[in-house]
């Protein structure tokens, strides 16, 4: 097995509110931010994970939450500071802030440009003020707004904006709004998520009305042909960007490479040769627990040999080119004979198809992704039949 590219994820898990929609590992802060005593912990974590990736280069660097950005400068650069003397981090490398239009102070995207990064994710969500209520964000449109300008004053073009889209009571118009209101701002890439309900949130105990599946797929296709305009190439299921700005944080995941994780309630994911497989590795999600335990509270399992090639079309296939033949055998470490039976069903269906050395899957198999992917799991591998239809999340 040739060892993949290796990314470098850095959880912060505190935001000001936690959101009704949001089922990542994120906690309301009450009371002060424990910036030192997290960053202590972070520079431990990643001193102890270094061992397992030796020498190896890390490609690309994402912050994420929960909001970063609720930490100052200083202590992005410190974090910073720690993955280079640790780790090979490229000299070329993409570093990722999210960042809540909301949490940033005026002035300070040029601090965190100094500290190294060099990509910002805006959670912009939407432009309409009712709708940024419903979601309960804390931000208002003026706000996304000033920190696009600020970020171009900053020279940090290079940005994403967060969009949602299927929102309660949204039609189409109104999605397109959302869509003008972003192009105006000049970022380099749009993520443009279906609001969907998680299990365990607050919108899944009190649920709101949200557009049926057609009107959904309706807005999708609106906003997608309005993004095609502009010149955004949809290269991933919700991921559209300019040419040459596609994240290569992202696009390390969906091609089945490796990260480490690092953070409350991080994952990683670390290749280990072709005799010892692929690592999956959980650090306690609780903040306070993860800050007072040494060595690092994580959790590690191999994955099963025969979960690999689903583990490797969960991502791939999210993507709009699909991948190389030999990109699977490379990076599953599996011949690609074990898949081709699954693959040839899909392909009769019309849900994907094999164009020389590359597979992908169809403009119908992209609309029910999560079906074509049951395909390929293990109790699914004698299967004749697909099962129904259903409209992918």
């Amino acid at each position: 097995m040739t060892l993949p590219p290796l990314s470098l994820y850095v959880h912060f898990p505190w935001c000001v509110a936690k959101c009704p929609y949001c089922d990542f590992n994120s906690h309301a802060l009450h009371g002060e931010l424990p910036e030192s005593l997290y960053i202590e912990a972070l520079e431990r974590d990643i001193a102890y994970q270094s061992a397992q990736v030796g020498a190896r280069p890390v490609v690309s660097v994402f912050l994420g939450g929960g909001t970063p950005s609720l930490f100052s400068a200083e202590g992005i650069a410190r974090v910073l500071s720690a993955a280079r003397r640790h780790l090979h981090i490229a000299a070329d490398a993409e570093v990722t802030l999210e960042a809540n239009p909301g949490t940033v102070e005026r002035g300070r995207f040029a601090e965190y440009r100094f500290a190294g990064v060099n990509r910002v994710s805006l959670g912009g969500q939407s432009f309409d003020a009712r709708q940024l209520k419903a979601l309960g964000r804390i931000h208002s449109p003026f706000e996304t707004e000033r920190a696009a300008a600020e970020l171009h004053a900053a020279g940090l073009a290079n940005f994403n904006i967060d969009l949602m889209y299927a929102l309660p009571g949204q039609d189409a118009a109104a999605a397109l709004s959302d869509i003008e209101q972003a192009l105006a701002l000049d970022p380099a890439h749009l993520s443009h998520y279906q609001l969907t309900i998680e299990a365990g949130t607050a919108f899944a105990a009190h649920p709101p009305a949200l557009p049926s599946d057609d009107g959904a797929e309706l807005i999708l296709e609106a906003c997608q042909s309005r993004l095609a305009t502009a010149q955004f190439e949809r290269y991933e299921v919700s991921a559209y960007a300019r040419a040459g700005f596609e994240c290569q944080h992202n696009l390390n995941y969906w091609r089945f490479g490796d990260y480490l994780g690092v953070g409350a309630g991080a994952h990683g994911k670390i290749s280990m040769g072709k005799e010892h497989g692929i690592t999956r590795t959980v650090h306690w999600r609780e903040p306070r627990r993860y800050m007072s335990s040494s060595p690092v509270p994580q959790t590690c399992a191999k994955v099963a040999a025969r979960d690999v090639p689903f583990e490797f079309m969960l991502n791939a296939l999210r993507l709009v080119d699909g991948f190389e033949i030999e990109l699977f055998e490379a990076r599953s470490g599996k011949p690609w004979h074990t898949v081709a039976d699954a693959v040839d069903r899909l392909v009769r269906h019309g849900l994907i198809e094999v164009n020389g050395a590359r597979c992908r899957a169809t403009a119908h198999g992209f609309s029910f992704l999560n079906d074509v992917l049951v395909a390929f799991l293990p109790e699914s591998a004698a299967a004749t039949e697909l099962p129904a239809m259903s409209t992918a999340s």
